[in-house]
């Protein structure tokens, strides 16, 4: 089984070849350079990005598989793309490529959510499908636009447990660091500088919200900016938001430790409600080292997280959701992009 797949939810625009267990290219442009100096993503420009460079990152991918270009009758067994969620004209540049790559490879055409994407980005190892998730099991999706709880049961059997109400962690990640005039993406930076912390700093709140498997990042992240209003003034904004280095890294410090405690103690608290001993952990925040190092500290869990090269937007965690829903004979499903696609059920 042959599938090519590609990735433009928001951006990095990808391509990516797999064939049986192998995955034979993953090729992915990011857009960090054309994003940084607004601080996050502008829609509009992602667009515009993800059309100019995917007949590149096709191009790459291809060859990298050595897969015959121009596309002909029966070059794959299917065609994927992620329909959502992600940004609207994003998610159209990749239907529209797939739809063309599928009529000319002859091949079906396969929507899948890119959220079971990161989760199933958790069965690669070195560029190859190496170990099938054992279900059921917990999954934490931890990414710059989305936070949820799942329980999953087994492939395309999945139920939302809990999910953030405002922002995402990442988001949080991003707008700490905009905060504190560090560069975009923010995810990076503040877990560098909170590496360099030394000594007491202060205390952020955890957002708990007993009695619920949701999130709120939204009151941490104002927590940030009320401790810098106290340290700098109500006009820190204007004088850069710059503190000494070491009080940065201890303030970054504490906003990590923080957030990573939340996600944390929602994971194992609902694994435990539901009496589960396995927890996958996906998506561009799960590559965070001190949210891995507090997993693994955990006693009488498995937990699984993708490799950090998979952590990110990728194609080739499509074309697994691809192959999984083929295996199946589950493939025929909606080719419509779905911007706030929902539990991605089968």
């Amino acid at each position: 089984m042959k599938i090519l797949a590609f990735e433009t939810t928001c951006d990095e625009t990808s391509a990516a070849v797999l064939k049986g267990r192998s995955l034979l290219s993953n090729r992915v442009h990011s857009q960090i350079k054309l994003h940084c100096k607004y601080n996050g993503v502008v829609p509009e420009l992602a667009s515009r990005a993800h059309l100019e460079k995917i007949p590149y990152v096709l191009g790459g991918a291809l060859k990298a598989a050595g897969s015959r270009v121009p596309l002909r009758r029966g070059s794959f067994d299917a065609v994927a793309f992620s329909r959502g969620p992600g940004l609207p004209g994003a998610l159209m540049v990749g239907r529209v490529a797939a739809e063309a790559a599928a009529e000319l490879s002859g091949s079906p055409l396969i929507g899948v959510s890119h959220l079971e994407g990161h989760l199933l980005a958790c069965e690669f190892k070195n560029g190859k499908v190496a170990r099938p998730l054992e279900f059921p099991l917990l999954a934490l999706i931890v990414s710059g636009g989305h936070t949820e709880i799942w329980h999953a049961r087994g492939y395309g059997e999945y139920k939302v447990l809990g999910r953030t109400r405002d922002d995402a962690a990442g988001e949080a990640f991003d707008k700490v660091a905009k905060l504190l005039g560090l560069p975009y993406p923010g995810g990076p930076a503040v877990e560098k500088e909170a590496a360099l912390a030394r000594g007491a700093g202060p205390v952020f709140p955890k957002p708990f919200m007993e009695g619920t498997w949701d999130f709120s990042f939204s009151g941490l992240k104002t927590a940030v900016s009320y401790y810098l209003a106290g340290r700098l003034g109500q006009d820190f904004y204007k004088r850069g938001r710059r503190l000494p280095p070491a009080d940065r890294a201890r303030v970054c410090r504490a906003f990590q430790d923080s957030a990573v405690e939340t996600l944390v103690k929602k994971a194992v608290d609902a694994a435990r409600s539901l009496g589960l001993k396995r927890i996958a952990v996906g998506g561009g925040v799960s590559s965070n080292s001190a949210l891995r190092a507090a997993f693994g500290r955990l006693e009488g869990f498995e937990v699984r997280f993708s490799e950090k090269a998979y952590c990110s937007d990728n194609a080739a965690m499509i074309a697994l959701c691809a192959m999984r829903r083929f295996e199946a004979g589950k493939f025929r499903n909606s080719l419509k992009v779905s911007p706030n696609l929902d539990a991605p059920g089968w």
